[in-house]
């Protein structure tokens, strides 16, 4: 299927590792041209090289930290000045490890890391970036979230909290953009393989309580990205997509 989004170009917030870089990855294969933002300038070179090359599209890379205002800020100008984008995926930095239950999360610190990470990162970058995307009468907005969202997880009361933070900012965004054309919605993954899968907590257990049996896999993620960032998507916006496997118990 030809998604129509050849020639379009997506920044990617923490574009290269993880599931970050498995949605740069499944819109570099349908010909979308890449900004990827991440802290390490050095793998943003190794990873921007080896994407243009393997899928012939441009890739650049924005080194910079989003927990920071100042750095997002810089991040709108130079995205700006080198030709802006079409497609804004929101990928933000992990919640403090190792997970907790809510009574068990006793210290300051790790509610303030959870807060900057999970919900004031993302705040900046619709802040910030969004305005980028409402002058061409065709946009898209998505955010890999986490499953927790809908159906809190055990051990995972900072991400859940935070996170359902940026569901609300998502909803308001859904009214004020969608007359600009640009859509937004939410990927909202559980047990998937990443490079720090095998840190999940009981994993055997959360596969076991997934219907399909199975972890998700990453490049089932951006391909679910990449179709939320399509011509045929047009027309779902305000929308969370559970990446579960079945897994949260809610009715269809």
């Amino acid at each position: 299927m030809d998604l129509g989004i050849a020639g379009k170009r997506a920044l990617i917030i923490g574009g290269t590792s993880g599931l970050g870089l498995a949605s740069a990855e499944a819109l570099a294969a349908e010909g979308v041209d890449l900004a990827l933002s991440a802290r390490n300038p050095d793998t943003l070179a190794e990873v921007t090289a080896r994407l243009a090359g393997a899928h012939g599209i441009r890739a650049e890379g924005f080194a910079g930290d989003v927990t920071s205002q100042e750095d997002v800020r810089r991040l709108r100008e130079e995205v700006e000045a080198s030709g802006g984008i079409d497609i804004l995926v929101l990928n933000t930095p992990r919640p403090p490890s190792p997970m907790r239950d809510f009574l068990a999360e006793t210290e300051d610190a790790r509610w303030e890391m959870a807060y900057h990470n999970q919900l004031e990162s993302a705040l900046f970058v619709l802040r910030h970036l969004t305005p980028l995307l409402l002058d061409k009468g065709w946009g898209r907005i998505v955010a890999i979230t986490s499953a927790s969202v809908k159906q809190p997880m055990p051990r995972h009361a900072v991400s859940s909290i935070f996170r359902a933070g940026v569901h609300a900012a998502l909803k308001h965004l859904v009214d004020e953009v969608g007359p600009h054309g640009v859509t937004v919605n939410a990927v909202a993954p559980a047990t998937v393989i990443t490079p720090t899968f095998a840190n999940y907590h009981n994993l055997d257990a959360r596969v076991a309580a997934i219907p399909l049996k199975r972890p998700g896999k990453g490049e089932e993620l951006g391909a679910t990205v990449a179709f939320l960032a399509s011509d045929h998507a047009g027309f779902i916006t305000g929308e969370t997509i559970q990446f579960d496997g079945g897994m949260t118990r809610a009715l269809l």
